[in-house]
């Protein structure tokens, strides 16, 4: 029997210490049948040294610095060049693997051959990779990966639109996910993208209702670097997201997508000092907010109301002028 080679892509920079953990993980797959493709964008020497000395004589690894960095999304696109594997998993340098993940991930084309695309569950963990059970729950139903769920996707698309396919812990065919691609218009949201645009061309999409990888919430991380600001993810995906062309069977989908995300990106313009982008953004979509009977509103609209006085205030400051004339005291004598 032919063993299935899967290439596991991991884009790296600047965090050797924990991509130690990661490269671990993808060397104790039970599936024996993968190459490990490297691409690191560091601006020092350490990521080569740690694998040179830990991985160095490993014939699996296929390891290359890139000089100059190449940035996220152009990374992530080289290794997918770079794969010489059938199918290829997508792994960050922060997260990791449990040990059956691929051959999890691989059992639903035994009884599907036309599949090309499955994915699973994750956990969530800290820093210092400990699983946050309660959190990774939370976060599995709220992406609608739950057991009524498993199996073959009916609309493959809707997958992708309403976030269910996971930024790490999918295998999809190779043709498939070169031909997508890895576009870096979207900045941080480039993961979504991905997913989604994966996701409304494959024609099988198969969810394994079980935990195949690990999702590390850290400071360094990009998402949670830039959650407050312009640059969210949340804010690109909004903007892909209405501007996406779609057939009528999943306009449900964009819907039930964007009732998660606008009233994340009402707080965001609120908390940038965008007060007028927000609250239209709110009245617009009322239905992310059941029409007026989510308290998640009337705070949204605080939020809103504040950023509003701060931006009359800072106005008012850079041009010098008062907002009011200043009040006359009356109970003093006139100077002579």
């Amino acid at each position: 029997m032919t063993t299935t080679t899967v290439s596991l892509c991991v884009p790296t920079c600047d965090r050797p210490d924990l991509l130690v953990r990661c490269i671990d993980s993808c060397l104790a797959q039970t599936h024996t049948g993968i190459e490990i493709v490297i691409g690191d964008d560091s601006g020092d020497e350490r990521t080569a040294q740690v694998i040179a000395e830990r991985n160095g004589n490993d014939a699996r690894i296929d390891y290359r610095r890139n000089l100059p960095a190449l940035g996220q999304a152009r990374n992530v696109a080289s290794l997918f060049e770079r794969a010489r594997g059938d199918k290829i998993l997508l792994i960050h340098d922060d997260d990791f693997l449990l040990a059956d993940a691929i051959a999890r991930l691989l059992a639903p084309w035994q009884r599907h051959p036309d599949l090309e695309v499955a994915f699973g569950d994750q956990y969530e963990t800290g820093h210092d990779g400990r699983i946050d059970y309660a959190a990774s729950r939370r976060m599995n139903h709220a992406y609608h990966r739950t057991p009524a769920a498993a199996g073959l996707q009916a609309l493959p698309g809707r997958v992708g639109i309403v976030q269910m396919f996971p930024n790490n812990g999918w295998l999809a065919n190779a043709d498939l996910v070169r031909r997508i691609g890895y576009d870096a218009q979207y900045g941080t949201c480039c993961d979504y993208v991905f997913g989604t645009r994966l996701c409304l061309a494959a024609r099988r999409v198969f969810y394994v209702n079980a935990h195949v990888s690990c999702y590390r919430i850290t400071d360094v991380s990009v998402s949670q670097a830039t959650r407050h600001t312009m640059n969210a993810s949340s804010i690109a995906a909004w903007q892909f997201l209405e501007r996406l062309a779609l057939p009528r069977e999943l306009e449900a989908a964009r819907k039930l997508a964007m009732k998660r995300l606008v009233p994340i990106v009402v707080s965001l313009h609120a908390r940038n000092h965008e007060a007028r982008a927000g609250f239209a953004l709110a009245l617009g979509n009322l239905y992310a907010y059941r029409f007026g009977l989510s308290v998640r509103l009337y705070y949204h609209l605080l939020m809103i109301w504040k950023a509003s006085r701060n931006q009359r205030a800072e106005t008012i400051l850079l041009r010098g002028v008062p907002d009011e004339p200043p009040a006359v005291d009356t109970t003093r004598a006139r100077m002579p």
